[in-house]
């Protein structure tokens, strides 16, 4: 099975592209939708997270209050090392058990995990490939202070948390530019797919700094 990593900035148009590739036949993960569930009330990384963090990240459900976490830690880098050390071993395993999954129902299929992280976690090796979507960076902030209802300094300081975007294009095999129309995204990607299954067998990516790309 083909494994494909998808990633890029918060808000640079990366759901857009997992839709697509999911539309043209691919199996998709979606590392967002994953954390989701690694957090839920009675699992382990839930009663960790209050117990470092204090019930006050509890909405009034008594699930996790993502924004209230979210906002406790993108400013404090201290908290989101512990929040990560929490969270992301639980994402990882499962994304892992999934790509199992995958791998025994269908072979010769190809699969894409969508995830903002996946550099900076250093998961680019679990990956045959890897596509970085983006955009232009004040293109970002809008769609992020419009998504999340946040102010712009909120939303700077949540692009700021992450891997610079141009860090993460230099380290791709391909790139997609999400600045323009739909129309426009999906060609890209179109373009991507076909390219990804004429090419040979790949191997995984063994090195951070397995392959530079400007293909697109």
């Amino acid at each position: 099975m083909l494994k494909i990593g998808l990633t890029g900035g918060i808000a640079t148009g990366k759901s857009h592209v997992l839709s697509i590739l999911q539309q043209l036949g691919c199996h998709v993960i979606d590392a967002d939708q994953v954390a989701r569930e690694v957090v839920q009330p009675c699992r382990p990384a839930y009663h960790e997270l209050v117990r470092e963090f204090g019930e006050h990240i509890l909405a009034a459900d008594g699930t996790i209050d993502r924004p209230q976490l979210a906002e406790l830690v993108f400013t404090d880098d201290e908290k989101r090392r512990r929040l990560n050390a929490i969270v992301h071993p639980r994402i990882v395993q499962a994304i892992q058990r999934q790509l199992r999954r995958f791998e025994a129902t269908d072979p010769q299929g190809i699969v894409v995990v969508d995830g903002a992280l996946i550099l900076e976690v250093g998961l680019e090796h679990l990956f045959d490939k890897l596509i970085v979507a983006y955009c232009s960076p004040d293109l970002q902030v809008d769609r992020l202070m419009r998504r999340d209802r946040l102010t712009r300094q909120q939303a700077l300081n949540r692009i700021k948390a992450q891997m610079p975007i141009d860090e993460k294009r230099a380290r791709a095999d391909y790139v997609i530019d999400t600045s323009g129309s739909f129309d426009h995204t999906r060609q890209q990607v179109e373009q991507v797919f076909e390219n990804i299954q004429k090419e040979p067998d790949p191997h995984p990516r063994s090195h951070p700094h397995h392959r530079r790309s400007d293909r697109r």
